[in-house]
């Protein structure tokens, strides 16, 4: 095979650029549009997301004088439902929707909460413990309106292992109210079990299972204080 020439190579690769040398680059260009796209999407969601905490953090901060001025009130309320309406799915958006549900069932008003926490419950955030947080609370709304069965139901539909003494303890208050004292000892006991095995305490469920004549040990729980044991003293050679 005869080598080429510099001109001959020269020719080749002006004619190898003028054939391909375009979709190359078009390859090339749309390759770094879909980088530079995601980076700026990546970064964008990153702000978006700050943003939202500072936000939701400002509401948490004004939720108390909100229950008590009217003004505040209604301004807590409008950026709440913009946090809402802007980013349903966000945790933000839930945590939102739980402080004005709050506020609602401290005025008593049981079914607004409900109405907020219901619509909380259909978001596709990717947060199982808030989600539970809300049936809890979705489930304390029917119970202020009689709506014992119906709060049955949403308890019994919330499966995070780590609300399971939350969620017996409710269930036993519901069946309280049902003068159902089987099914509320049965339940206060399977929240007071778990508790055990974590080595938790809760005063008040030990009092409700008193009420029920129900007797429970403390379970054991270790102090955050730890004090050194102190050695013991040993005798001198004297006896002394």
């Amino acid at each position: 095979m005869t080598a080429m020439t510099d001109d001959e190579q020269k020719e080749q690769l002006k004619s190898f650029i003028k054939r391909y040398g375009s979709p190359m680059l078009i390859g090339v260009l749309l390759a770094l549009c879909v980088f530079f796209a995601w980076e700026w999407w990546h970064k964008n969601q990153q702000i978006k997301s700050s943003n939202l905490t500072v936000q939701y953090q400002n509401l948490l901060n004004q939720v108390n004088t909100a229950s008590q001025d009217k003004a505040t009130y209604q301004k807590f309320s409008t950026v709440a439902n913009a946090i809402v309406s802007e980013n349903p799915d966000s945790a933000q958006a839930v945590q939102a929707q739980l402080l004005l549900a709050k506020l609602a069932f401290d005025q008593k008003d049981y079914a607004t909460a409900h109405k907020v926490l219901t619509q909380a419950s259909n978001s596709k955030v990717d947060d199982d413990g808030l989600k539970a947080i809300v049936k809890l609370h979705l489930a304390q709304t029917l119970v202020e309106q009689n709506k014992l069965d119906d709060a049955l139901k949403i308890l019994n539909n919330i499966q995070v292992v780590g609300f399971t003494p939350s969620v017996e303890e409710a269930k036993g208050d519901i069946y309280v109210a049902k003068n159902d004292v089987e099914a509320a000892k049965k339940a206060y006991q399977h929240a007071w079990d778990e508790l055990v095995k974590r080595e938790q305490a809760r005063e008040l469920l030990q009092i409700k299972l008193a009420n029920l004549g129900v007797l429970v040990a403390d379970p054991k729980v270790d102090s955050p204080i730890h004090t050194p044991t102190q050695p013991a003293l040993q005798p001198h050679a004297d006896g002394s």
